[in-house]
């Protein structure tokens, strides 16, 4: 029997990925409570800036602190790249949204967050994880 051949193992490329880019949709559910998860996250996405894909993060849980000014740059994580660094990186070339519910739970709105953060619901991210070749990461 013979091994399957590159192009079976590849499933055709979408519209994203014929553009060149790809889109990464990465949720992050955790904050200090799980400081390498939700790091891990951050570095994931400003990486993948960093490769050219086209990078969603999201911010649930714990993790819609990251959104209000201050917070990132509390968190700390020995031998990892600093929380509000990332963030930056993935602010200056993604897109950074705070679940809406999140938000309400917390009482932030978007005059409390972090410039260039977005507060966004269900529908919005279904939408981007439904989208031709996109990826979606948990955290």
């Amino acid at each position: 029997m013979s091994a399957p051949s590159s192009d079976a193992a590849h499933p055709a490329s979408g519209p994203l990925e014929a553009a060149g880019r790809r889109r990464l949709v990465i949720k992050v559910t955790c904050g200090a409570e799980r400081a390498e998860a939700a790091n891990q996250a951050f570095t994931v996405a400003a990486t993948a800036v960093a490769a050219g894909a086209e990078v969603s993060l999201w911010l649930t849980g714990e993790a819609s602190w990251f959104a209000v000014p201050g917070r990132a740059e509390e968190f700390a994580l020995p031998h990892a790249a600093p929380l509000a660094d990332l963030l930056a990186v993935v602010l200056a070339e993604g897109t950074v949204t705070l679940c809406t519910q999140c938000a309400a739970r917390r009482g932030l709105a978007e005059a409390d967050l972090v410039p260039g953060v977005r507060i966004a619901g269900a529908p919005v991210f279904v939408e981007e994880i439904l989208e031709p070749g996109a990826q979606a990461l948990v955290y």
